[in-house]
């Protein structure tokens, strides 16, 4: 069973759903110590004070930042902890994008491949010209950093980008150890979660909200310590609830979303979907009701921000 790497929820709407982070990857590299050629001794890296030129423990060891040329400002693991920040502590969904508007270079390391000289010019766009018409990416080998790796070749603005990190399918791990114990939802509580989904749905990732506010509120705390002001807290979370309503938090939350977008922010009730044709007796004897209108679409709608 892989360790728990970071705990946390899932903050979809006024829906959490508490979670762990684990790691999906195993590392199947061969690992080697440094040893002293001469007599096979180990070769470790001591961490020495440069002030007092002692070897000190790692429970000496903590943070600072580099302010200027001689002054170092400390940051404790527990205030960046609080860092007012929701983020710091769930994993908040934004928006649901289509998947062909991110950017591959935003997944994982990537570098971009630069022909070597005018030689290099044709051969080079021919690959490119080759991946960007079939739509495809192409899957490499290629020894580097002691190993042999995959890579994934794909095209970005007429140049070819390495993406080197892919994993081995041996190193990732089998995922159905974690899942949950099946539960019962009803049609309303999935066409609900739908309904947020198609609310959250944006074209980009363009905007406000996708930027690093955890790079910003880290420099607000170095600021505050170096002018001897007390850093910005971070207010103490809601507990959630035991019990929750799962169709209201679901209903609250299309209606903050409609609201956001500046639409009608009245939540209609699903119109119930037809019987299934087992249940002959009801069937028969029922009356079709006439279908309502569907309710009028307000022109208050903002536009979307283009890429």
């Amino acid at each position: 069973m892989p360790r728990t790497i970071w705990s946390g929820a899932i903050s979809f709407g006024l829906v959490t759903v508490p979670i762990h982070v684990v790691s999906a990857r195993e590392d199947h590299s061969i690992h080697f110590h440094q040893v002293h050629l001469e007599d096979m001794g180990r070769v470790r890296s001591r961490k020495i004070c440069e002030l007092e030129d002692r070897e000190v423990a790692q429970s000496e060891i903590g943070k600072g930042y580099q302010w200027g040329k001689d002054t170092i400002i400390p940051v404790l693991d527990e205030e960046l902890r609080e860092i007012p920040l929701p983020t710091a502590k769930a994993i908040e969904i934004e928006a649901f994008v289509p998947l062909d508007s991110i950017d591959p270079i935003q997944i994982g390391e990537g570098y971009y491949l630069e022909p070597d000289g005018q030689v290099a010019a044709k051969p080079y766009t021919l690959l490119r010209q080759a991946l960007e018409r079939s739509s495809k990416v192409a899957v490499a080998k290629y020894a580097w950093s002691g190993r042999e790796r995959l890579g994934l070749l794909r095209v970005r603005d007429n140049v070819i980008v390495l993406h080197y990190a892919m994993r081995w399918s041996d190193e990732i791990r089998d995922p159905s150890q974690l899942k949950p114990e099946e539960v019962e939802l009803t049609d309303d509580e999935i066409a609900q979660a739908e309904q947020l989904i198609d609310r959250l749905t944006r074209d980009d990732l363009q905007g406000e909200e996708f930027t690093d506010r955890y790079t910003e509120a880290v420099e607000q705390l170095i600021d505050a310590k170096r002018e001897n002001r007390e850093p910005p807290t971070a207010e103490e979370p809601e507990a959630p609830a035991q019990v929750v309503d799962l169709m209201a938090a679901l209903k609250e939350s299309v209606a903050k979303a409609r609201e956001s977008r500046g639409e009608d922010a009245t939540v209609h009730d699903l119109p119930k979907k037809k019987t299934a044709a087992k249940k002959t007796t009801t069937a028969k004897t029922a009356k079709k009701q006439p279908a309502k209108k569907a309710a009028k679409k307000t022109t208050g709608r903002k536009p979307r921000r283009s890429a």
